[in-house]
């Protein structure tokens, strides 16, 4: 007996993933013959350098169930996911990797959930795969986002990723913010509804590549950034404390200085001028690259470009549609 009979989609990005696919393809479209008859498997082809375009091509010219949006470049995965929510058609939408860290036959337990009335169903990570190491999965990740939990004006759910499940409502509001700049996990909270989290074990890639290089870390880096600066205020708020502070300890050290001028015999060398002058320069320039995320941000939404542009499109669902 099928979990539902109402249409589910799955929306997949793929970029250094050829050795994936295949894997990938063969266990999702498998788990959803089970859950329902009426199902969409849409890749999103981000532009990725490798073979995965043929090998996508080769599949959908075989299986009209599955849909390939190919970019006419790289945007990134958060325009990726957003790529392939607005080609998605069906009553809920689950948004995954193509590197198989994102284990499809979870999607089984979201639909459980999505049918006990939950309109969003999201996995989390109580696990990482075992070649980063405790110590990096708490550093990079788990301490993440607890910070971020804090900093942010919403709720966020604890070690949860972009995999997920969507109701059809939730996806609608998705696709409607204008926003470019986008962190879907974030949004995804933002709008609200009813959501529950189901703790999974995440595995190594299936290609075998492992580990948290310099350009991962960086990489990594940008993305909490861009976490933090789009869902929280409190950078800016930080500012003004450290304003704030500074200026306090500024009064309270040219008191000192003119007691200890009338009062004492303490030194007047330079060194004390050149500690004053870096400290007060290094509070500026905190300031300064603070404000100037926000700015950035301002200046990429005033800009208006499309968040994607898609070359073309395999076995398009939405075409058929009356």
């Amino acid at each position: 007996m099928k979990l539902t009979h109402k249409k589910i989609s799955v929306v997949v990005v793929c970029y250094h993933d050829e050795y994936n696919i295949l894997a990938l393809y063969e266990r999702l479209s498998s788990v959803l013959k089970d859950i329902t008859s009426s199902y969409e498997i849409i890749y999103v082809n981000d532009a990725s350098p490798d073979n995965s375009e043929m090998i996508l091509r080769d599949l959908a010219a075989k299986d009209s169930a599955l849909t390939v949006v190919n970019h006419s470049r790289n945007f990134g995965a958060q325009a990726a996911f957003t790529s392939g929510m607005a080609q998605a058609s069906g009553d809920a939408v689950v948004i995954m990797d193509g590197d198989l860290q994102d284990p499809p036959e979870l999607i089984v337990e979201f639909v459980k959930q999505w049918n006990k009335g939950f309109s969003v169903v999201y996995g989390t990570r109580k696990k990482r795969e075992p070649s980063m190491g405790k110590v990096k999965a708490w550093l990079f990740y788990h301490l993440f986002y607890i910070i971020f939990s804090r900093l942010a004006y919403i709720p966020v759910q604890l070690d949860a990723g972009d995999f997920s499940l969507m109701d059809r409502v939730v996806i609608d509001h998705l696709n409607a913010m204008p926003e470019r700049d986008r962190f879907i996990r974030g949004l995804r909270a933002w709008v609200g509804y009813r959501s529950v989290g189901i703790p999974y074990e995440r595995p190594e890639r299936y290609d075998g590549r492992k580990g948290v290089s310099v350009k991962g870390f960086l990489g990594g880096f940008r993305w909490a950034r861009k976490a933090i600066y789009s869902f929280s205020y409190k950078p800016l708020e930080m500012v003004t404390y450290l304003a704030l502070g500074t200026t306090a300890f500024a009064c309270i050290g040219v008191l000192y200085y003119v007691v200890s001028f009338f009062l004492t015999d303490a030194p007047r060398g330079i060194s004390t001028i050149i500690v004053l002058i870096l400290f007060f320069s290094a509070v500026q320039l905190l300031t300064l690259s603070i404000v100037g995320e926000y700015v950035g941000r301002i200046f990429e939404e005033t800009k208006g470009r499309p968040r994607f542009i898609i070359r073309d499109i395999i076995n398009d669902h939405k075409k058929k549609q009356p």
